[in-house]
């Protein structure tokens, strides 16, 4: 885990800005459930120390930190955020000092770390060591971080794609969702996404290549717009939103379809989440719907990285990055996320060096 600092007495002693989680959250979660406070830090490590001590560079707003601002009780794959301390989540940073012998000072890391400008991290399980910096250094809150992971696993892993298959993507412009489309477009596939704005349907088109696009706000009978865009059905759903898009999905899926359940964004925010009607349609159709978490697949994430640099640098993939700068923009950042004011990868710049 990462944690707040202390340290000996002679080092240099620098301001250390927080973002403060106040107190669990109901409902949507809003900029004043959080405080940004400064406190000071030892830029050394406590004596006897095998962590490091990163300054952080940049920080992923992620959907599924909203389920950490509820009280999480007995086994659960998220942990509560502690009341009266710093968030916590993926992050960008560099190591300022060292205990552990895997990292030394200037190293450039990806991983978890807490919403500061410094941190000391003891929990080096998830932590990535950056090799590659002819790209731009956010890109590890993204496309080659843990969306970006999810994004690649999710899809090729879990729903063993064909070349032409019909896939349909919801929250389409976000971190993971394009990336998505622009791999199976990549394989060949014909690529829908929904998304909530005229800009976002505009970006799947004309930046990411979608071959169609549309805003689910602007659509009455989901059922409709998915028979309209998907005549013949769909054979792969990428869920990233739940509730009546899925609904929708189920009744619109081909026989031997898959869906990969990587997130449910329309759900986080309501004491009780909604049911779905259409499941025994997973019968009918032989579908298979499958969860999964990015956490399972950090074994294959050299493999990953093989895969997209390339298609970085030879263009044949784009990221669109929404960036908020300084800590202090994080609280809105992170709130923004749920009512779909982002456009693109939402990340906080704290320092660019």
């Amino acid at each position: 885990m990462a944690s707040g600092v202390g340290g000996g007495s002679d080092e240099e002693t620098v301001r250390n800005k927080q973002v403060i989680f106040r107190d669990y959250v109901s409902g949507f979660p809003k900029e004043s459930d959080m405080d940004v406070t400064t406190t000071t830090v030892k830029l050394k490590l406590p004596e006897g120390s095998n962590g490091i001590l990163v300054k952080n560079l940049y920080l992923s707003c992620d959907p599924y930190m909203r389920i950490r601002m509820k009280r999480i009780e007995g086994p659960n794959l998220f942990s509560s955020f502690t009341p009266a301390s710093p968030l916590s989540g993926f992050g960008v940073a560099k190591v300022v000092d060292s205990g552990h012998p895997e990292y030394k000072a200037g190293d450039l890391i990806w991983g978890t770390t807490r919403w500061e400008e410094y941190s000391l991290i003891t929990e080096m399980d998830g932590l990535f060591k950056i090799q590659h910096i002819d790209v731009p250094l956010s890109y590890y809150t993204g496309i080659l971080g843990m969306p970006g992971l999810t994004a690649f696993a999710g899809f090729h892993e879990v729903c063993s794609p064909k070349k032409g298959e019909y896939v349909f993507i919801s929250a389409a412009a976000g971190a993971v969702g394009q990336l998505v489309g622009q791999f199976a477009k990549l394989m060949g596939c014909y690529v829908v996404g929904s998304a909530g704005s005229k800009e976002k349907v505009d970006l799947l088109k004309n930046k990411f290549g979608f071959d169609e696009a549309f805003n689910y706000k602007e659509e009455n009978d989901l059922n409709a717009a998915l028979k309209r865009y998907f005549p013949e059905g769909i054979d792969i759903y990428f869920e990233n939103v739940g509730g009546k898009t899925l609904d929708a999905v189920i009744l619109n899926m081909r026989a031997h379809g898959r869906i990969a359940v990587c997130g449910m964004i329309s759900q986080y925010n309501l004491e009780q989440p909604e049911g779905v009607q259409n499941l025994m349609l997973l019968v009918y159709k032989r579908i298979r719907m499958e969860g999964f978490v990015v956490f399972d697949y950090y074994n294959i994430y050299s493999k990953f990285l093989d895969v997209v640099l390339p298609y970085i640098r030879e263009g044949k993939i784009v990221y669109v990055e929404d960036i908020a700068e300084g800590l202090e923009s994080g609280p809105a950042a992170l709130v923004g996320l749920y009512s779909g004011r982002n456009v693109g990868k939402q990340v906080v710049a704290i320092a660019h060096d």
